[in-house]
């Protein structure tokens, strides 16, 4: 070999060392996706899920908490079994549900990442198995919280949780929830998801090559803590709502009562309902499958949701607007000799004060036709359109045919009809008031929630204004409501023409609601008799006590339950009488409600 070959083979192979050390420099020093890949192999990031905050009633006792539960994860790549079938047992799932967990995340490229294997644990199962899978490498536990109801009511009000779906994932505009996590679905749990939910940590984790945690990574310099959600104050009086459920059991209806100087909602009750409970942990979507099954519609949630004709209750509203627009005075006397529509009333002269005691619905068929027909054109079609157009402005301004802005989700806003919805009907002018009569005593085209009509009573109750009303009285902290609910809302009727109808209202119970006259608290309340085309009329009442400075107002709606004076009167005294003393002095009218046979 001449001396230039031993220089070539020399050169080559100090070349090619060259070139393997400048790799490796590159790999290992100046390229920071291998050393983050290397690191990904030994480090393992452990998700801290926070504390969802809680939530207590207006005295200040918990009616939402958190229970502890476990979710088993699973790297596939790292798991060891011996015997599958035992370990399937001890875990509670089958052996196929193993296998076809695992292939499917071979499927979805996450045959190296943690898992859910097995959801939702209970406390006393996770124990039990705890030390036991320290013998299973490939497997962790990651503590989570569910929600635990200790009252177990509430449930159409408070809502429930759930794991977020891909929709819910792509509204998400920043990325906050991941597959996997928990989200309020509806009631106050969506409403104030936010406060509620906290934010997650994370902890890196080292691991050996069998997946036992050996430390923390880079002594925890990347690790984040959870923070805890805000808890939420509720307006609710939960010994008063368990007292409402417990009155409306067996029924099918609704109980909203209100502190007219806040808008606070102290009770609201749907029924039939659900033990909240049920919605909660790893059985949740056999239990909402059930409940979404049910004829009775247990998930409804009637008081904002539900829309009813309000029947003679409206009548107080009637009055208010024709003394506003000067159609009539308190004191003025109109015949009704009972001709016009169907009536209870005697014939006799009636006034504001005679007509909403005795509920005449022939004077307020005058009253209402005095409304809609001023004569503010020659043309009566014309006339009739101008006056159904004032007419709902006032309707308006008590918080109907809208949204009151309720926070709870899918309040719907009942229906006053308008102008166009007539013309849909007849045509354009081609209507006048003696096709819309029925509206007068609160039937007809006319629709309104449960809350609006315990609204109304809050709007007597205060001689002319309303706050939104709202379940929730305060964040963390706070003892203050979101800004939206501190707001006043003005009905439009001066405060002076209130008088005689309250007056009239307080008088009325012993016209057509005897059983729910309380001695020594003054009620004033109006009955309402919805007429239903397919079955027994429903039950109407709506009230407000005491007379002077009210502490509640209050509607209660039974359906198929005949006379307002029978189950809704009767059931709303209770409630009255119950918040304002705490306790209950007719047991023989607490027992008239819950036998609930008001047929008769």
């Amino acid at each position: 070999m001449n001396n230039n070959s031993k220089y070539i083979i020399q050169f080559a192979i100090i070349l090619v060392s060259l070139i393997f050390t400048g790799r490796l420099f590159s790999i290992q020093i100046l390229d920071k996706n291998y050393k983050l890949a290397a690191e990904d192999n030994a480090m393992r990031p452990i998700i801290e899920y926070p504390y969802r905050g809680v939530i207590y009633d207006r005295n200040g006792k918990l009616i939402v908490h958190n229970t502890p539960v476990y979710d088993l994860m699973v790297i596939p790549k790292e798991v060891k079994i011996k015997d599958t079938l035992a370990f399937c047992q001890m875990v509670g799932i089958t052996k196929k549900e193993f296998e076809d967990r695992l292939k499917t995340l071979k499927k979805q490229h996450r045959y190296a990442l943690p898992s859910v294997l097995v959801k939702q644990i209970p406390s006393e199962e996770f124990a039990k198995i705890q030390s036991l899978l320290l013998d299973y490498p490939g497997f962790n536990i990651v503590a989570r919280t569910v929600r635990g109801y200790p009252y177990g009511s509430l449930a159409n009000a408070l809502g429930y949780m759930r794991e977020i779906d891909q929709k819910g994932l792509d509204r998400d505009t920043v990325n906050y929830y991941k597959k996997g996590d928990y989200i309020g679905i509806s009631g106050v749990e969506a409403s104030y998801e936010e406060p509620l939910r906290g934010k997650r940590g994370v902890q890196y984790k080292m691991v050996n090559a069998i997946g036992v945690v050996k430390g923390s990574f880079n002594n925890g310099t990347f690790d984040t803590l959870s923070i805890p959600g805000q808890n939420l104050h509720a307006s609710i009086d939960i010994t008063l709502q368990n007292y409402a459920e417990k009155l409306l059991n067996g029924k099918r209806g609704s109980v909203v009562a209100i502190e007219p100087s806040t808008g606070e909602i102290l009770s609201i009750v749907s029924r039939p309902s659900y033990n909240p409970n049920i919605l909660s942990g790893r059985d949740l979507s056999k239990n909402y499958r059930t409940l979404t099954q049910d004829t009775l519609k247990p998930l409804f949630n009637r008081p904002i949701m539900a829309t009813y004709p309000p029947g003679s209750i409206f009548k107080t509203l009637q009055a208010l607007i024709a003394l506003q627009e000067g159609v009539i005075t308190p004191g003025e006397q109109i015949y009704c000799d009972g001709l016009l529509i169907g009536d209870h009333a005697p014939p006799g002269y009636y006034n504001v004060h005679r007509g909403i005691k005795y509920s005449s619905n022939n004077y307020f068929f005058k009253v209402f036709r005095r409304i809609i027909n001023q004569k503010k054109h020659e043309n009566t079609f014309i006339d009739a359109r101008i006056g159904l157009t004032n007419w709902r402005k006032y309707v308006a301004g008590f918080g109907l045919g809208h949204r009151l802005g309720v926070d709870i989700p899918n309040e719907k806003g009942g229906h006053i009809p308008d102008t166009s919805y007539y013309d849909r009907f007849y045509g354009k002018n081609r209507w006048k008031f003696s096709n819309i009569y029925s509206l007068s005593i609160g039937q007809g085209e006319m629709l309104m929630t449960p809350i609006q009509m315990a609204n109304l009573a809050a709007i007597l109750a205060n001689r002319g204004y309303y706050y939104t009303p709202h379940i929730i009285k305060g964040v963390a902290d706070e003892n203050q409501p979101l800004p939206e609910y501190r707001k006043k809302h003005f009905s439009g009727i001066d405060s002076s023409y209130f008088s005689p109808v309250i007056d009239a209202m307080q008088e009325a119970l012993a016209g057509t609601a005897g059983r729910a006259i309380i001695r020594d608290i003054e009620i004033c309340g109006k009955t309402g008799t919805a007429e239903n085309p397919h079955g027994e009329d429903h039950s109407v009442f709506m009230a407000f006590a005491p007379k002077k400075d009210p502490k509640i107002a209050i509607a209660v709606y039974v359906e198929n339950a005949g006379w307002g004076g029978r189950a809704a009167a009767s059931t709303a005294s209770l409630m009255i009488e119950k918040y304002i003393r705490g306790e209950i002095t007719r047991p023989w009218l607490e027992d008239y409600v819950l036998q609930g046979k008001f047929i008769y």
